[in-house]
């Protein structure tokens, strides 16, 4: 079992936690079939057994690249299934046991980390203990990271503890990435159609209209893109158009009223309403700044 462990102990400073995410472990190891799981070799406040699982005082992202086994935690107490591209998160203070199946083991990288940073994403939806687990596929880049992790936390060198905390939030975007991407799978073909048709008819468009051309029911369009991007259909093409007009306004020297007509809005006293709003400065403002001039 010697070949197939590396792992890595750190130490954090007071400076260190300052910067919002600071690595306390990374490894990564292989587990033959028939194994036992954990190996032993890891210090008493990792070690757990299938049964008992345990409780940590940090996060830890795990990645599977090779076998299959299960996991559960207090949050999501059936066993999820794990396999090869499966991605999951470890929260502290919360019990959790996952193993490899014994009749397949398993290869896993680790990353332990504590930070507010992980806090701030936490409050604010992006990761979540009852959605712990992503099936991301294998991904030659997060396998990388984590190579780079280890090798990083090998040398020890002045600041590495930041670069190990920028490790860790690619890790971590790429989670968040590749998970949003896989529950679309499906649908965002049509989806990307819909960004493309509104690119090139945004000044006429309407969602309907959209929803129609890649032959969805305007509802579930609505619901889909919304979850997909972030933004209800009629704001995404308020959004491309609003991004047009600031493009013309700082690349030319058309009228403020010309370039807003030729964006689609008919109404010049919305546009200029709306404008001010979404930038806190009026078309001519916004001009003068983007071209570095003076507001005469």
């Amino acid at each position: 079992m010697k070949d197939s462990i590396h792992l890595k102990y750190l130490a954090v400073s007071p400076a260190d936690s300052l910067w919002g995410l600071a690595v306390n472990s990374v490894g990564v190891q292989e587990v033959l079939a028939g194994e036992p799981y954990p190996p032993q070799n890891h210090p008493s406040r990792y070690l757990f057994t299938r049964d008992h699982g345990r409780i940590l005082d940090e996060y830890q992202l795990l990645y599977i690249i090779r076998g299959k086994g299960s996991f559960k935690s207090a949050s999501c107490p059936q066993n999820h299934h794990l396999q090869k591209g499966s991605m999951f998160l470890l929260y502290p203070g919360e019990w959790h046991s996952y193993a490899p199946y014994l009749e397949t083991g398993w290869k896993e990288y680790w990353i332990g980390f504590t930070g507010t940073q992980m806090e701030d994403w936490i409050t604010n939806g992006f990761f979540s203990r009852l959605q712990p687990v992503w099936d991301i596929g294998l991904q030659n880049e997060i396998v990388d990271l984590y190579i780079e992790a280890i090798a990083i936390a090998d040398r020890q060198q002045s600041g590495f503890q930041q670069r190990l905390g920028g490790i860790v939030s690619h890790l971590l975007s790429l989670a968040w990435f590749y998970g949003r991407n896989a529950i679309f799978s499906e649908s965002a073909q049509q989806i990307n159609r819909a960004k493309i048709i509104i690119a090139e008819q945004y000044r006429t468009i309407y969602p309907e209209d959209v929803a129609s051309q890649i032959c969805m029911g305007y509802n579930n369009f609505r619901r889909v893109f919304r979850d997909y991007t972030g933004f209800s259909p009629a704001k995404y093409i308020q959004m491309v158009r609003l991004n047009k007009v600031k493009e013309a306004l700082t690349n030319s020297d058309l009228p403020a009223r010309q370039i807003a007509f030729e964006a689609g809005y008919e109404n010049e006293d919305y546009f200029y309403t709306l404008f001010r709003h979404h930038t806190g400065m009026t078309p001519l403002e916004y001009r003068a700044f983007t071209q570095g001039q003076q507001l005469q």
